[in-house]
């Protein structure tokens, strides 16, 4: 996929796919999927607003490699402990802020609630998203995804990607 012959429409179209397909996937608990959004050399982080703001290092959660997300995702699955739970995001304001060297910068809202199975559901996180978007053949994927929480309290414990 070329991006700079993409006209501003397709690569908006395109850019919001990827996104409603990269929630689907966490939505939908097929977290063994969710690294196949990144490239082999990337960076996943979940950061407070506080400390992105302040440019402060420590997250929730850094990665920085695809390989990284691969031993989350089975650390997930085979060796942490949590409360079942189902996650379901609402996506607003998708825009593309910049297309510099083949790299799409993007910045969105992000909303996550979450319901255990006591069948309550409440709103867990909330932020923006600040990604570096490339192509990788015909198809877009995650060179770099920043989840900037505002949320101050997270009421449980931070395992499944935002």
């Amino acid at each position: 996929m070329e991006l700079n012959k993409l006209t501003e429409m397709e690569l908006h179209y395109h850019v919001e796919r990827l996104q409603g397909r990269y929630v689907e996937c966490i939505d939908d608990d097929r977290l063994e999927q969710w690294p196949d959004f990144f490239t082999e050399n990337c960076v996943y982080k979940i950061i407070s607003r506080e400390n992105h703001d302040r440019d402060l290092p420590a997250a929730a959660i850094f990665c920085d490699s695809k390989g990284m997300l691969e031993d989350r995702i089975v650390s997930l699955r085979n060796a942490n402990v949590y409360a079942e739970h189902n996650y379901r995001h609402v996506l607003s304001n998708i825009l593309i802020k910049d297309l510099k060297d083949g790299v799409i910068s993007v910045q969105s809202n992000y909303l996550v609630m979450q319901t255990k199975t006591d069948g309550a559901t409440e709103i867990y996180n909330a932020g923006k998203y600040v990604d570096k978007i490339v192509a990788d053949g015909d198809v877009l994927k995650f060179q770099e995804k920043v989840a900037i929480f505002d949320t101050h309290l997270i009421k449980s414990l931070l395992v499944t990607p935002i």
